[in-house]
Parts: structure tokens; sequence; C-alpha cells
């Protein structure tokens, strides 16, 4: 399953309207620990078929992400993982704890 990169609201609002359970990482290209959320997370959805994933680049599209911070009422963090189901966020988590594992439970709730 390949990553999409959302550069829109637009294209946000259509990810989070899916049915389903998508992963939606917010990824400063600028940062340590998100290079190494960043590698957690590709390595999850690399190994896992099923996984709908996009990113958002938060210093090149800021809108969108101050888009996501505004509408699902979640205090902006970088890096920060995000799991929509059915266009409600369902659970997030940030910086260090954004592993594969982490993702995996998150996933499989």
């Amino acid at each position: 399953m390949s990553i999409k990169q959302l550069t829109s609201i637009e294209e946000l609002n259509q990810f989070v309207q899916q049915p389903g359970k998508h992963i939606l990482l917010k990824h400063s290209t600028t940062c340590p620990i998100s290079a190494k959320a960043n590698d957690e997370f590709q390595s999850y959805v690399n190994g896992d078929e099923t996984a709908s994933a996009a990113m958002v680049l938060v210093i090149e599209d800021r809108p969108v992400s101050n888009h996501i911070a505004e509408e699902f009422e979640i205090k902006h963090e970088s890096p920060q993982l995000l799991l929509f189901e059915d266009g409600k966020v369902q659970w997030n988590t940030s910086h260090w704890k954004i592993t594969k594992d982490a993702i995996k439970e998150a996933l499989n709730a």
C-alpha cells in the first residue's frame, strides 16, 4: 500500500471520509524525531497491505496541517499520528510513541 501525500484540504477530506480505518502521519521534514517516526510509519505500511495511509508535510502544507488541528480539535504536534475511522479521530499519538507496534495495536483495537 502506498502512502498518499495530502497537499490540500480537499484531499484530506476525501481521505478521512473513506470507509474503514486510515492512518495519517503529520511529518516535519526538518525534525530528527519526525524522521524516526516516519521510518516506523513507512515500516508499518510496507508490511501491511490493508492499511490506508497518508502523510501531511507540516511545513510544506501548513494549511492542511492547521486544518487537521482545528477540524478534529487535536492540539498540533509533530510528528503526530492519527487513526481515522468513520470520519473521526479514534486514536492519536506523537513523537517517540509513534512505533510500528503502536500503530499495529491501534489498528487492531
